[in-house]
C-alpha cells in the first residue's frame, strides 16, 4: 500500500528485528492513518524539496518490537507518529534545515558527528506539535541525553 508517491506502508513497518524474533509488527488502521499523515505532512514534502531519496531505518514499532530494541516506553514510533532515516551522500545538514521549515513535533540529530548523525528522527502529530529541535548524545555513563539545538 502506497501512503504517498514515494513512501509505502511496508517501508514504514518492516523490521529485521521483528522478523528475526518472530514479532508481529502489523499496524492497526489508526497507526496506518498516522503513518499516512506523517508521510503527507513531513516525509513526502521533504522528499519533493530535497529531490533525492531518503532511507527509512525505523518507522512503526509495535510495543513488543519497541521493547525488544530497548526503545522508550513513550516512543512516538509505537503510534506511527515517528520515523528515523538516513540520507544518501551525507547531505544531513541540508535535510535537517529543510525539516526545520515544517510543522513537526520533534526533530532529533541522533548521535554521530557535527556533520553527519547516525540518523535523523522526526515525529509529527495531527495537533500539538512542540517543534523541539534536539541533538542526542551519550554521556560519560553511556546514557542517552538530549540537548536543545
Amino acid at each position: 500500500m502506497q501512503l504517498t508517491n514515494n513512501f509505502s506502508l511496508i517501508e514504514l513497518t518492516s523490521s529485521e528485528t521483528a522478523v528475526r524474533k518472530g514479532i508481529d509488527n502489523a499496524p492497526t488502521q489508526e497507526v496506518v492513518n498516522n503513518l499516512k499523515s506523517l508521510c503527507e505532512n513531513i516525509l513526502q514534502p521533504v522528499r519533493n524539496k530535497y529531490g533525492k531519496s531518503i532511507n527509512i531505518t525505523s518507522g512503526y514499532r509495535s510495543p513488543k518490537l519497541n521493547k525488544a530494541i530497548g526503545g522508550s516506553t513513550t516512543s512516538d514510533h509505537c503510534l506511527g507518529h515517528a520515523v528515523d532515516f538516513t540520507v544518501p551522500f551525507e547531505d544531513y545538514k541540508e535535510v535537517f534545515e529543510i525539516l526545520k521549515g515544517y510543522n513537526f513535533d520533534q526533530l532529533i540529530w541522533e548521535f554521530g558527528t557535527s556533520t553527519a548523525p547516525q540518523w535523523i528522527h522526526v515525529s509529527f502529530r495531527p495537533s500539538g506539535n512542540r517543534r523541539q529541535v534536539l541533538k542526542a548524545y551519550k554521556n560519560t555513563f553511556g546514557q542517552t541525553k538530549y540537548q536543545a539545538i
